[in-house]
């Protein structure tokens, strides 16, 4: 996928009223972006750290820049951006790159269903079953040791874990999947990791227990689980490779 802007580079200032993002630009200018990320951004930027952003060219938006990849504490790049992960997977999925998901003939997003009223990112239809993907953006990279998050650790193990906050939403999804696994279908929950530093994913027990308990329960009752990583470059961003998930 290309970025259907130029990104342009900055440095991180700070971040606020959960949207809001203010970049120094040298010179002594400042610019307010917009950030599509609702999450908490765990380990996703660092205070004068690069961040990467687009000018939309329209004029009717307040704030006409948008925040697309910032510069982690580990030294990697992450993309924050999380109108992207739906697209990016689609796109995996027609080129063939998600070999898993392939025994289809139609693809349709955001497609209502399941008895909590919700929308199912990618839905794949047209084959022996539907199948059922949900996409969930990946970015938090912890401090580990031996696999275990610990703060007086480092980064190289490459661990990376969702959720980055306690999400009902997330976890209304992995009961809605496994609804869908009960009827008969397929369901997938699809980690789309947008960090160049995470080698494998992991539920975040330590910050939603209960998102962790219920994919576990899921894998268990038929629910696939995927993961892959995605190669970012200033032009282009796509998913490559396949990566472990550890339950």
């Amino acid at each position: 996928m290309k970025f259907e802007f130029p990104l342009q580079k900055a440095k991180w200032i700070k971040r606020y009223k959960r949207f809001m993002v203010d970049l120094d630009l040298g010179n002594e200018q400042a610019l307010t972006v917009h950030s599509a990320n609702t999450g908490s951004m765990k380990n996703c930027f660092v205070e004068a750290g690069d961040a990467w952003y687009w000018d939309s060219k329209n004029e009717k938006r307040k704030y006409p820049h948008s925040l697309e990849l910032t510069q982690t504490p580990s030294g990697h790049v992450a993309c924050i951006n999380t109108s992207r992960p739906n697209y990016l997977v689609a796109e995996a999925i027609e080129n063939g790159t998600v070999s898993e998901v392939q025994d289809y003939e139609n693809l349709k997003m955001e497609v209502r269903y399941g008895n909590e009223k919700s929308r199912i990112d990618i839905l794949l239809s047209g084959g022996e079953k539907n199948i059922y993907v949900e996409v969930k953006n990946t970015t938090l990279l912890e401090r580990t040791i031996d696999g275990v998050v610990d703060p007086s650790g480092d980064f190289s193990q490459g661990i990376g874990f969702f959720p980055d906050s306690v999400s009902d939403r997330a976890s209304k999804h992995l009961r809605e999947l496994m609804a869908m696994v009960d009827e008969g279908h397929r369901g997938v929950i699809f980690f789309c990791v947008n960090h160049t530093g995470i080698k494998e994913v992991r539920p975040a027990d330590h910050i939603d227990t209960v998102y962790g308990q219920l994919l576990r329960e899921a894998k268990k009752k038929g629910v696939e689980i995927l993961a892959y990583r995605s190669h970012i470059t200033d032009d282009e961003i796509l998913l490559k490779e396949s990566v472990p998930v550890v339950l």
